[in-house]
């Protein structure tokens, strides 16, 4: 799998751009984070990806097809999105709210089969998630709902996965769970594209990150190529020190710490 984004200027007819000239693709068993202070344009790029709105310039394209030509049944099956917030309007057990992801298959009003069943339990075992499939949803933690949305996308059969701030809102604990089974996803070779407010969470991802910033070119890079002090000090404002050691494992471990005035 290969998304690729070409030039692409990404707004709403009548007025200007939100993004100019945005270039960057991600591949199979690779994570993209989307950096950037609110309102630069995050939202509208995801909607552009995702086909809910076309490019005013330029071309996304998925294995070297250019996805303004495909069908909402199409795009369903090769691209997932996980929102960042989810409130059933009805006590759905977890099993059910899994099995929301296969419509893209069997349409609104068809019936789940014996192997929409299977589908959606595997998609909850890669999440951990199987000793939750009779809970009620709405009675689960913050966490575990947020493991339940990347079940039900994965229950697409996708080859890609659009997240919208997957961590944000959990505790720390939950957090690292999240982020903990989203660098599985990419160990499965899935695709991941995600945004994040934490710099911390693209460099545990261990992912390529797009840096979007208020009229200035995107960068775009490993993530200790585009997170750094001089950028972080362009794209929010502030001044940070990136904290670089060894961990147990003697692997090299990133950090992005504020620097606050005495």
């Amino acid at each position: 799998m290969r998304l690729q984004l070409t030039n692409v200027d990404c707004g709403y007819a009548g007025f200007d751009p939100i993004l100019r000239g945005v270039s960057f693709s991600v591949e199979s068993g690779q994570i993209c984070c989307l950096l950037g202070p609110n309102g630069v344009g995050k939202t509208t790029l995801f909607k552009t990806i995702l086909g809910l709105q076309k490019p005013m310039n330029g071309f996304v394209e998925m294995n070297g097809e250019n996805t303004a030509h495909w069908s909402a049944k199409k795009l369903a099956k090769n691209m997932a999105y996980v929102s960042q917030f989810h409130n059933p309007p009805f006590p759905y057990k977890v099993r059910d709210v899994v099995l929301l992801g296969r419509i893209s298959s069997t349409g609104y009003f068809g019936q789940p089969s014996e192997m929409d069943y299977e589908i959606a339990e595997a998609a909850m075992a890669d999440m951990g998630i199987t000793h939750l499939r009779d809970t009620v949803y709405t009675d689960i933690s913050g966490g575990e709902r947020q493991l339940v949305m990347i079940a039900r996308a994965l229950a697409q059969e996708p080859q890609l996965l659009i997240m919208d701030e997957p961590a944000a809102n959990l505790d720390y604990g939950n957090m690292v769970r999240v982020i903990k089974k989203i660098r599985s996803l990419r160990d499965k070779g899935f695709g991941v594209i995600m945004t994040t407010h934490s710099p911390d969470q693209a460099f545990m991802c261990e992912s390529t990150v797009c840096l979007l910033q208020r009229n200035q070119p995107l960068i775009f890079g490993f993530a200790h190529e585009v997170i750094t002090q001089e950028n972080m000090r362009s794209a929010y404002n502030v001044d940070v020190k990136i904290i670089e050691f060894f961990d147990t494992n003697n692997r090299l471990v990133r950090m992005c710490s504020p620097l606050f005035d005495d």
